[in-house]
């Protein structure tokens, strides 16, 4: 029996880690060429998309589309991870703010921005992961990185325990943004701390919450989202003539789209399908031509 290729849209669930779900599709599937296109901390829930077999080689750039996310972020006390699952190291008064200063200090959080990973976190310093480094006592000075946050809208706020308060959020962002550090920087520029207590991406790139499976709904019956419709849902499409495919099944270069659409900044990198349907390969169009980033299609 040959091992499937294509997408899983996992609900992940809370407590487990990205690798955790990874090595439960690598059993229902019977293949370890499994990997995810994108880390959810153990404490999130939501979409997580896990490619199997030949969608592994489309992950790193399924990794780069926009989140969306629903969150729950306290204020009037930071802790060590910027979510709920580290020690508090501060307090201050939270309970007078209202829902015109929060929603004001997230428009500031808005935009084109500079971000600072949370300590606790995958990015890499020296080779090692910054987290490891933090739980050995050593955190790390972690540089500031340019993400873009799109929408950063919140609710009333709610009064949690004395002088704390819990406040919705819905986030939409690039590739790279740590929500929690947003929970952190909501709560240092309103002057009490903040962190996140829920987290749940809805969205993906163009796989919604909608289109996700429960671990055990798969444990049920398991299922890929086959790569021409994986690669359909997720970039731009081009439509190939039997020519154009065999040259690009071989690694060949061809001309822009017809009537492609330009955009500011790097163009995302588009599915190129034969007359058959077959997806024969991810596109990068750039400088006048076509390149071919990964060929699906034998030549």
């Amino acid at each position: 029996m040959s091992e499937p290729d294509g997408l899983v849209i996992v609900d992940k669930p809370g407590g487990m880690t990205s690798h955790d779900v990874v090595a439960r599709i690598r059993r229902l599937a019977g293949t370890r060429r499994v990997g995810h296109a994108g880390t959810l901390d153990p404490m999130a829930t939501g979409v997580l998309v896990v490619g199997v077999g030949k969608a592994t080689r489309m992950l790193g750039y399924l990794a780069r589309a926009d989140k969306r996310y629903e969150a729950t972020i306290r204020l009037g006390q930071s802790t060590s991870s910027d979510d709920a699952e580290g020690k508090v190291t501060g307090t201050a008064p939270a309970g007078a703010l209202t829902r015109g200063q929060i929603a004001a200090a997230a428009a500031a959080l808005t935009g084109d921005i500079t971000q600072v990973p949370p300590a606790v976190s995958a990015v890499k310093v020296g080779g090692q992961r910054a987290y490891r480094l933090a739980r050995a006592g050593a955190a790390p000075e972690l540089a500031p990185r340019p993400v873009t946050v799109y929408e950063f809208a919140v609710g009333a706020p709610r009064r949690a325990d004395g002088e704390l308060a819990d406040v919705d959020a819905t986030v939409r962002c690039s590739s790279g943004t740590y929500v929690r550090a947003l929970a952190r920087d909501l709560g240092a520029a309103l002057g009490t701390g903040g962190h996140l207590t829920r987290l749940r991406r809805t969205r993906a790139g163009g796989f919604g919450i909608e289109s996700a499976r429960t671990l055990e709904e798969l444990a049920g019956r398991f299922e890929v989202l086959p790569l021409a419709q994986a690669a359909a849902a997720a970039f731009p499409r081009r439509e190939l003539s039997a020519d154009e495919a065999r040259r690009l099944a071989h690694g060949g270069r061809l001309g822009p789209r017809p009537h492609r659409e330009d955009a500011a900044g790097p163009l995302p990198p588009v599915a190129a399908y034969a007359p058959d349907g077959t997806l024969v390969a991810l596109v990068a169009e750039e400088a006048g031509q076509a390149r071919p980033l990964v060929v699906f299609a034998a030549g």
